[in-house]
């Protein structure tokens, strides 16, 4: 399956951060997002380890599968940080600074998923529900901050499963979760550039195929 080359962690990809403003987040359906962003998490890992060729097209069109991976390793690189400038307990900074100091080299982009994707993990667990977080010049609640991560991770799971033909199928409860994210805001989504123009897919499709529709993507 084409090259079996080990992609860099500071190869190009786009970082970002952005944010889905809702016209009325009080009306949002409440979920346990970092129940989600675990799920989300172990289904990335999931592909991540099975991936074998690195230099392959993905759906983001400027993208090889190397820049995905990457993109969202260092999404979740940055996640202790940012988590600890958000709050001052000790019990945060100490997680994440033994977290991100792995006592051996990274043996790849798989490696680098587990150590960074439990960093991650290990540090939302311990934040407090009532942090704020500065992303930009936003301020988001954790709860805000896990469903974009979330979010983010589930949408690039896809664009992994196809691009190294696994499994495409995510939990139901995740994508209805995602789906409840970003529907609300559809021209938003395509007005940031972050995603392409929403596609359009019969009303009838699985949920699925319509979350991934919204940001540009056909899965069917």
């Amino acid at each position: 399956m084409g090259t079996h080359a080990t992609p860099p962690l500071d190869s190009p990809a786009r970082s970002y951060r952005f944010r889905i403003r809702f016209r009325n987040e009080s009306q949002m359906p409440q979920y346990d997002w970092f129940a989600l962003y675990r799920i989300a998490s172990e289904e990335f890992g999931r592909r991540v380890a099975n991936v074998e060729a690195w230099s392959g097209p993905t759906p983001d069109a400027e993208w090889s599968v190397a820049d995905l991976v990457n993109h969202v390793i260092g999404e979740q690189r940055a996640v202790p940080e940012l988590l600890a400038r958000g709050t001052s307990r000790r019990s945060l900074r100490l997680a994440s600074a033994e977290s991100l100091e792995p006592s051996s080299p990274y043996e790849g982009p798989q490696h680098a998923w587990s150590v960074f994707a439990a960093a991650a993990s290990a540090a939302a667990a311990v934040t407090p529900a009532s942090a704020e977080i500065l992303l930009g010049t936003d301020v988001l609640s954790l709860n805000d901050y896990l469903a974009e991560l979330a979010s983010d991770i589930a949408i690039h799971t896809w664009d992994l499963a196809r691009a190294t033909q696994q499994d495409e199928d995510l939990p139901g409860e995740l994508v209805e979760a995602v789906w409840s994210h970003f529907e609300p805001q559809i021209d938003s989504l395509a007005a940031s550039g972050l995603y392409a123009a929403p596609l359009a897919v019969d009303s009838e499709a699985p949920l699925l195929v319509r979350l991934l529709a919204i940001t540009g993507r056909d899965g069917r």
